[in-house]
């Protein structure tokens, strides 16, 4: 490929000009949030394919526990065969205004050395949030993506990944997590990526939109919405505001370097002091000429090899130009691909530029 095709693909997504977006895509309100769940519960019909009762020995303590809540009593010291069973964790992801009666997808991970899931029943399994509090309740038939077999010879193949599962819709919404949009006077919308600029702008759009003194700005990420008191207005009110087009401040100067696969992403905004750069790689060419030493008649000497070596020093492609002051994106792209450098060399020259203090922007090696 191309070094000037290249360069130009990496900077085609932020050589362009700052598009106005919408508030919703550049902000979420306050409070109005995911919440995780989580649980522990039992997956059982497995066709074999579950937890070894000698070395998952909680599995079949829970089992025990789980029977004796249904008022099965076993003896004392049967050893529970669970190899149909596996003690697994459930976990989910609860959306805001999420209403009791509603179903959420979850996902089951085996907790033990259970080979797979396949074909397995999540038994009612409670979902709690931090606060310790149930606010789920999950059960259903697992549906695995993954696949594992074994032959008797102990050959066995492996398809993704057999001991993690979900159910779609396996869990029913208990009760509502509670949400500060109702009641609250005033509300806060927060930046995804914290701006001054940005913050400012959005309050500007919303009062001009809504009169004066709607909005302010609290920081670089927050900007105070005042809201009407009924919930019913509150939720056109916020319809109208998440639709209002913003242009967002521009990006810190940045270079992203992909160390791995060599990738250089640049923002438009970088610009280089005066420097000086110089490109060239040195090259040492090592060959070997062996020599045969063959003695004189009657000398009584025997033939040898003798090593003869010859080291070369080249420098090539040496070359060497200059940036004026405040140099821009376009024309630091221009004087690499000039030179002919490759995506490592510009690597090496933005690093150089980094150190000597001639960048004027944030260089990231990821």
């Amino acid at each position: 490929m191309d070094r000037k095709f290249w360069l130009g693909i990496a900077l085609l997504g932020l050589s362009l000009a700052a598009q106005a977006e919408r508030i919703k895509d550049l902000a979420t309100v306050a409070g109005v949030r995911d919440n995780q769940l989580i649980g522990y519960g039992l997956v059982v019909g497995l066709n074999g394919t579950g937890d070894n009762p000698t070395s998952a020995r909680f599995t079949g303590q829970t089992l025990r526990n789980f029977l004796a809540n249904l008022g099965v009593t076993l003896p004392p010291g049967i050893n529970l065969r669970t190899k149909n069973v596996a003690a697994v964790s459930v976990h989910a992801t609860l959306p805001p205004f999420a209403k009791p009666g509603q179903t959420i997808d979850v996902t089951v991970s085996s907790l033990g050395d259970a080979k797979s899931l396949r074909g397995g029943s999540l038994l009612m399994t409670p979902l709690k949030g931090a606060d310790g509090q149930v606010y789920a309740i999950a059960q259903g038939e697992l549906l695995v993506g993954g696949l594992s077999a074994e032959g008797r010879d102990g050959s066995k193949i492996t398809v993704n990944v057999p001991s993690v599962g979900r159910i779609p819709n396996g869990a029913t919404v208990e009760q509502a997590v509670p949400t500060p949009f109702p009641e609250a006077k005033y509300l806060t919308l927060n930046l995804h990526q914290p701006d001054f600029t940005t913050a400012e702008r959005i309050a500007a759009a919303i009062n001009k939109t809504f009169g004066p003194g709607t909005a302010k700005p609290l920081d670089s990420a927050s900007v105070q919405v005042a809201a009407p008191e009924d919930p019913a207005q509150k939720v056109s009110f916020f319809s109208l505001i998440e639709n209002l087009s913003v242009e967002p401040g521009e990006a810190a100067a940045k270079v992203i370097v992909n160390s791995r696969t060599g990738t250089v992403v640049i923002s438009r905004n970088v610009r280089v002091l005066p420097a000086a750069v110089s490109h060239g790689n040195l090259v040492v060419t090592i060959r070997e000429h062996p020599e045969v030493s063959q003695p004189q008649p009657f000398a009584q000497g025997t033939t040898q090899v003798v090593p003869r070596s010859e080291v070369k020093i080249e420098e090539e492609g040496k070359r060497m130009f200059v940036f004026d002051p405040g140099v821009t994106l376009d024309e630091l792209v221009r004087a690499v691909n000039q030179v002919g450098a490759a995506p490592s060399d510009l690597v090496a020259i933005l690093e150089a530029l980094k150190s000597a203090g001639a960048l004027q922007a944030e260089l990231i090696v990821i």
